[in-house]
């Protein structure tokens, strides 16, 4: 990308347009999310089929995703941005048109790849905001789509307690989202490549660096889908508690990671990204055990709740560090993301095999072991650190190259 220079004024204009982007996006994730039980009822599909279905979501993504970096060289990163987000939002309603099986896993193919090249834009513009800011923003980011999830999340909530047909509130929310999407999109960096700049290849494999990156953003992405797929489970059907209680672990969980997503960026410019996702390894890890031996809930929840604050900001963490690990962000980003979807994707079901052939402890413990691969590789997030790390420490660096 060409190097333009920007004032701190401008730069902060963008940095909260990204952080609103970022919050759309997980609106219409949440607003998803709720209606899937409305969905299945009009598309009379059972569990299997419906999980079926749903698998097309990462599979659109990850067959898409690699065709953002190109969309964005041809269009410029405004542009691409504002275009990948429309269709994103607009693709919220195509799930609860969908009356049979066959036309739901065609909607969700399109709604996981709208989804896919929207993250890989908008996380790209995050990652050249972050790095003429100087500082680490990517937390807070995600942080800020958390929050967009949950907002969406309780929109869902209410319009499925009034009864609203998923087909009208989908509708409404999209009209919704696509007007606050574009207006955010005004203000984000309007970066185009350079003349002599080639145009990414359609579709190719991820670069080593993003291989290596995107498997400690797996261990992560793994405990959290874990998280928050089994935890209402492990605590009703493991430890006896009631539903109520077992749901409340699930949104404590939720919340907790969307806490610490949003004040994480003060602990990265502090100590860096290798310490922190390290810290983070340690304590995901002890909430792990704590959920292996619990023998009351609270012990269960308090588990659960130190699994979302030792993994919540190690994602936005390897997107950062994919964007500086080379010459195209994009690519290296769309890549991170591919192996993160794909581990959401199979941690539920993993999790669910695991049990049935013994339990949902020895399930748990498969998750502990893989919070605490976090320990162990977080110096390939290297690449990620901040010139404002204090020089001497043990993860300064030098600084990410511009692009």
């Amino acid at each position: 990308m060409s190097e333009v220079t920007y004032a701190p004024s401008e730069l902060r204009r963008a940095r909260y347009a990204v952080a609103a982007v970022f919050a759309v996006h997980g609106a219409v994730t949440g607003s998803f999310a709720t209606r899937v039980p409305w969905i299945q009822d009009h598309a009379s599909v059972g569990a299997g089929q419906l999980g079926f279905a749903l698998a097309f979501t990462a599979f659109g993504a990850a067959c898409a995703m690699p065709l953002a970096s190109r969309i964005t060289h041809r269009f410029g990163s405004r542009a691409a941005l504002r275009g990948l987000l429309v269709l994103w939002t607009l693709a919220l309603v195509l799930p609860s048109l969908a009356p049979t099986m066959l036309t739901l896993c065609l909607a969700m193919f399109v709604y996981g790849a709208t989804a896919g090249m929207a993250d890989v834009a908008m996380n790209a513009l995050g990652v050249e905001v972050e790095q003429r800011l100087d500082k680490s923003i990517m937390s807070g980011l995600h942080g800020m789509w958390s929050a967009g999830a949950l907002i969406g999340s309780a929109g869902g909530t209410l319009a499925a307690h009034l009864g609203t047909d998923a087909r009208l509130h989908h509708a409404l929310a999209a009209a919704a989202l696509t007007l606050l999407g574009l207006l955010a999109c005004r203000w984000v960096l309007d970066l185009r490549p350079t003349a002599e700049e080639e145009a990414p290849p359609r579709f190719t494999l991820p670069p080593r660096s993003a291989l290596l990156i995107g498997a400690v953003g797996f261990c992560a992405v793994f405990a959290e889908g874990a998280s928050l797929d089994w935890s209402a489970v492990y605590l009703e059907d493991h430890l006896g508690t009631s539903a109520g209680l077992a749901a409340a672990c699930t949104t404590g969980f939720m919340l907790t990671m969307a806490v610490a997503r949003l004040v994480g960026d003060a602990v990265v410019n502090r100590f860096g990204a290798v310490r922190t996702v390290r810290t983070g390894g340690v304590l995901a890890a002890a909430g792990g055990l704590l959920i292996v031996v619990a023998d009351h809930p609270a012990v269960a929840m308090g588990g659960f709740a130190m699994m979302g604050l030792g993994i919540a900001v190690v994602v936005p963490l390897c997107f950062a560090a994919a964007g500086h690990s080379g010459p195209n962000p994009s690519q290296a980003i769309a890549g991170v993301a591919t192996i993160t979807y794909t581990s959401g994707l199979i941690a539920p079901s993993l999790i669910g095999g695991v049990a049935q052939a013994s339990s949902l402890m020895v399930s748990f413990g498969v998750v502990t072991v893989l919070a605490f691969g976090l320990v162990l590789f977080a110096g390939v997030l290297r690449a990620g650190e901040r010139t404002s790390v204090k020089a001497g420490t043990p993860d300064a660096a030098v600084p990410g190259p511009r692009f």
